[in-house]
């Protein structure tokens, strides 16, 4: 008998409840949110981010033409009034996340692509330049700080992305993230979006 899926209701164990160390709110404890406070204590204690420039779990909604969803990001960094960073978390290999990353960073912003993208397990990360999509560097040290972004702050490209290049984006992060998260689940987003549908089973939007 799982005893992850009795407490859980989906593929994450259940805890109890833990506080978020950026926002001071009272989250469900599971193993993946362990590693997301673990990074975001990371970013402030170690890469001088104040609390005030992060937001966790940041949703964005999508529309493709008959498909609707929407996706989170784990973290987004906003220095001078512009999302500069997203860090998205996932247990297990980081390289299959590469190209969600890209696309959520592509489109999160209404006008912009956000410039810089991390994916990470917690234990490892790579750097992505989202404009080309190359790897910049690897391993959570390669992070940049806050000091870093700000004195590179204006050789940074916000780029705006033609519709035809934002709507191939959306399609592909909804893709990814609809077979993600297409099962019942332990996180707080998720089982918010449920009780929106009224009933305690996964909501029928691709997210």
């Amino acid at each position: 008998m799982r005893y992850d899926w009795i407490m859980s209701g989906g593929h994450h164990l259940i805890l109890g409840v833990t506080t978020d160390c950026i926002t001071g709110e009272s989250v469900t404890d599971t193993h993946d949110e362990r590693y997301r406070q673990a990074i975001a204590r990371f970013l402030v204690e170690r890469k001088g981010y104040d609390k005030a420039d992060i937001r966790v779990k940041v949703r964005h909604d999508m529309d493709c033409g008959d498909l609707r969803g929407f996706s989170i990001s784990d973290f987004v960094v906003t220095l001078r009034g512009r999302m500069t960073m997203i860090v998205k978390y996932g247990p297990g290999s980081i390289v299959s996340r590469e190209r969600p990353a890209i696309a959520a960073a592509r489109t999160i912003a209404p006008d912009y692509a956000v410039p810089i993208a991390v994916v990470t397990n917690g234990t490892d990360a790579e750097i992505i330049d989202v404009l080309t999509g190359k790897i910049t560097g690897s391993g959570m040290d390669s992070i940049p700080s806050k000091p870093e972004l700000l004195e590179n702050f204006d050789r940074l490209i916000f780029a705006a992305m033609p519709e035809k290049r934002l709507t191939a984006e959306r399609r592909i992060l909804m893709a990814y993230d609809g077979i993600e998260h297409s099962c019942g689940c332990a996180e707080d987003w998720c089982g918010m979006e449920r009780q929106k549908q009224g009933r305690g089973e996964p909501a029928p939007v691709r997210h």
